[in-house]
């Protein structure tokens, strides 16, 4: 089974963003499978984007993916079904970055995954090694044209 890490960020908050997803070896390394950017974004957008880009990375396995976004998790296993059963709305107010949530959301329920928060006092090395990825990645031209993925390797 894959084991897939998910993170993203944008700095500032808003501001340009990355997101990547990062493929478990069995040696314990970890490679960058998907990286995205945006130029004016959000944390929250660069982590659901993360977590979609996950699930079709994955394909038609089934994978474990870890994200540290409570957020997202919270919206997939508690919030977005009676979301859906309203019509796609929530008691106060609008729901932010619906686009995303809709998506995510039919691709997690059509899919075999395990979805799990990180354990940030346990995974502190390998979730700041993603962010520094995603710094690098939402900051410099580099990044952009990168066509070797397997060339960033994240120890974990």
């Amino acid at each position: 089974m894959k084991i897939l890490w998910t993170d993203g960020s944008a700095s500032p908050n808003p501001g340009p963003g990355g997101f990547a997803v990062i493929l478990e070896q069995s040696d314990g390394a970890g490679v960058p499978v998907v990286l995205g950017r945006d130029d004016h974004t959000t944390n929250i957008r660069m982590e659901g984007l993360a977590m979609i880009a996950a699930i079709k990375y994955a394909g038609d396995e089934g994978c474990e993916i870890h994200s540290d976004s409570e957020f997202w998790i919270n919206v997939l296993t508690k919030w977005a079904p009676s979301w859906k059963e309203n019509g796609w709305k929530k008691k106060a107010g609008e729901i932010k970055n619906l686009d995303l949530v809709k998506e995510l959301y039919e691709l997690y329920k059509d899919f075999e995954q395990e979805y799990f928060k990180n354990e940030i006092q346990s995974f502190v090395s390998s979730n700041m090694s993603i962010k520094d990825i995603l710094t690098l990645y939402s900051s410099f031209d580099y990044f952009k044209k990168l066509k070797d993925l397997e060339s960033l390797q994240i120890e974990f």
